[in-house]
């Protein structure tokens, strides 16, 4: 059975083919990047980054694809064009790691995502 224990991204993603090593690296940085803010962890046995104690954003590797979770509603529809090439369903967006990553849509959906974030932490500091 293979490590599912992991305690950093770099174990997550040294347990991959070198060539998914690869993509999954440049999708680390891109989020990274986009959110130089936000925590990196492991959460679900993921790479996952978290701002104010929200979740932002979760990545996967996959045989044939590498996936960000999660995809609201909100984040669909407002990346529609975008996302078009892409197989996006219950909350998951699947990129093949056959073709290019691509960087600028990451970035976008990460930044996305840390917006939303915050404002529900704003929202629960309100309720304080």
């Amino acid at each position: 059975m293979p490590n599912t224990d992991f305690k950093t991204v770099d174990e997550y993603i040294a347990t991959h083919p070198e060539e998914v090593q690869a993509v999954l690296q440049l999708v680390r940085t891109t989020i990274r990047k986009a959110v130089p803010d936000a925590d990196e962890m492991i959460s679900y046995q993921i790479p996952a980054y978290k701002l104010r104690g929200g979740r932002v954003i979760y990545f996967a590797g996959w045989k044939q694809h590498y996936s960000l979770y999660p995809a609201s509603d909100e984040l669909v529809e407002a990346f529609k064009d975008e996302l078009a090439p892409y197989e996006v369903n219950k909350g998951t967006i699947r990129f093949p790691i056959s073709k290019p990553v691509p960087v600028k849509l990451i970035e976008g959906i990460a930044k996305f995502r840390a917006k939303a974030a915050v404002a529900r932490a704003k929202q629960g500091d309100k309720a304080s």
